[in-house]
């Protein structure tokens, strides 16, 4: 793929958490550039992950690690010499930190720590980007999306520790990242983003296809809860976008947001029955019995800054948006099929003539 003016061709660049869902389709976006792509991340939890499904194994440097063990991951940083890093290695579930708030602060916390010190103690690095969570935010519950320069905030112990993430990007940016010579380095926060190959537990997409799988009817604990609904090529982009302007200098430090236009604010209950409409199959029944954990239940971002500065913007509607991703959810998808998605998507953009990634 011939895009950001092949500004990724024969680059090192490291992710942290390919494994994982938004790390595996970042791996693969990067592959397609012409990247020399490195992963350290834990181990794929099922074997219908993205980064299994598509055997991402044999095309990356991948080794298995933990963020919260500084010594491999520095030697790993010292052996590859990456010049562009992106840091998704996280717990990244609200449920899963309740369960486990300890486990969840030591990765998203001192994990994040680690991954600054390995960058600051690697002179290759020219650009990195911590990919965070549009949970960073203190949630007002408020009718109009949060800036970048609002306060940081979160009742539960997974939004609190993004929150806390922000806090130490910003104070690694201005104590050791300020000058030339150091490396440029961004925070990026992203709405909830749904698409194939995503098989983690307590999320709504993949629990729709669990339950489908065993005829059941999908529970829902929040049907009316408003999520800034994205599929995951849409913050992607803007990820690879920001960091081709941090390689030329430190003007696009800090944070930005990547979330889809007003339009795409859907609630739970709206995006199951587009999911049914469009799957042609499933159903839902409310959820009144179990526990509920605090969630939130409007979030909504604001993306003016990236509009502005940088010229992204959302390429897809709702109705594509799930379409798109219910199609990812093929029992025979591949890497091969996950390169077509990203070419159909580049497709709808250039069909509305959208073009930020030629810019």
């Amino acid at each position: 793929m011939k895009l950001f003016n092949e500004i990724f061709r024969n680059k090192r660049i490291l992710v942290t958490g390919d494994t994982g869902f938004k790390g595996s389709w970042l791996t693969i976006w990067l592959k397609e550039l012409g990247a020399k792509v490195y992963g350290y991340s834990l181990p794929a939890k099922t074997n219908r992950d993205n980064f299994v499904v598509c055997e991402l194994a044999k095309q990356i440097q991948h080794v298995d690690g933990d963020i919260r063990d500084y010594e491999k991951l520095s030697n790993f940083f010292r052996e590859i010499k990456p010049e562009i890093v992106f840091h998704l290695a996280a717990q990244p579930l609200v449920l899963d930190s309740y369960n486990n708030p300890k486990y969840t602060f030591e990765t998203n916390i001192i994990g994040t720590v680690n991954v600054f010190e390995a960058i600051r103690n690697c002179d290759s690095v020219i650009a990195a980007l911590n990919i965070t969570s549009d949970k960073c935010y203190q949630n007002n519950e408020w009718v109009w999306g949060y800036r970048e320069n609002d306060p940081m905030g979160g009742k539960d112990p997974y939004s609190a520790s993004k929150g806390c993430s922000e806090l130490i990007t910003s104070s690694y940016i201005n104590s050791f990242f300020n000058k030339e010579g150091t490396a440029n380095m961004a925070s990026v926060r992203a709405g909830n983003v749904i698409g194939g190959g995503d098989w983690a537990d307590f999320r709504i997409v993949p629990d729709f296809f669990r339950a489908i799988e065993i005829n059941e009817a999908l529970y829902l604990r929040y049907p009316n809860a408003t999520r800034p609904w994205q599929h995951v090529l849409e913050p992607l982009g803007g990820y690879l976008l920001l960091a081709t302007k941090l390689l030329y200098g430190k003007q696009f430090s800090g944070g930005w947001n990547f979330g889809p236009s007003d339009s795409n604010n859907y609630s739970v209950l709206d995006l199951i029955k587009e999911m049914i409409k469009i799957a042609g199959k499933g159903e839902f029944k409310f959820d009144d019995f179990s526990e509920k954990k605090h969630e939130a239940g409007l979030l909504k971002l604001d993306i003016s800054k990236a509009k502005t500065f940088l010229n992204w913007e959302p390429v897809l509607n709702f109705s594509e948006t799930v379409k798109l991703t219910v199609d990812g959810y093929n029992e025979y998808i591949c890497y091969n099929d996950r390169v077509s998605q990203i070419e159909q998507y580049l497709t709808i953009a250039k069909s509305k003539n959208i073009n930020w990634f030629n810019y």
